[in-house]
């Protein structure tokens, strides 16, 4: 049976990089998102400290694995990639156990 997986990424900008700048950037990752096997839903999220957090909901681990993998691969992730500091990078893949509200 499959599980609706939450991948959570938190992460700092590099310096220099502004919100609207890196929002763009990760707008253009959109299109490989809404066409992937098992995209469920997106947040992009800027806490007061400046740390973000990248939600993506999947519908399967596999799903989102095969994702993880085919994005740095894709032209229109550059941007997005090379907005963030790599050494502020954590992820992590957690099953979805219960939703509330809408």
């Amino acid at each position: 049976m499959s599980q609706t997986i939450a991948e959570t990424v938190t992460f700092e900008l590099n310096d220099g990089v502004s919100a609207d700048e890196f929002v763009k950037a990760s707008t253009a990752l959109e299109p490989f998102l809404t066409k992937a096997d098992g995209f469920v839903s997106r947040r992009l999220v800027q806490g007061a400290d400046g740390k973000w957090l990248d939600f993506v909901e999947w519908a399967s681990m596999d799903a989102a694995q095969k994702a993880a993998e085919a994005l740095p691969t894709l032209p229109e992730a550059a941007p997005f990639m090379q907005a963030i500091r790599a050494d502020s990078v954590s992820m992590r893949h957690d099953t979805v156990v219960a939703t509330f509200g809408r």
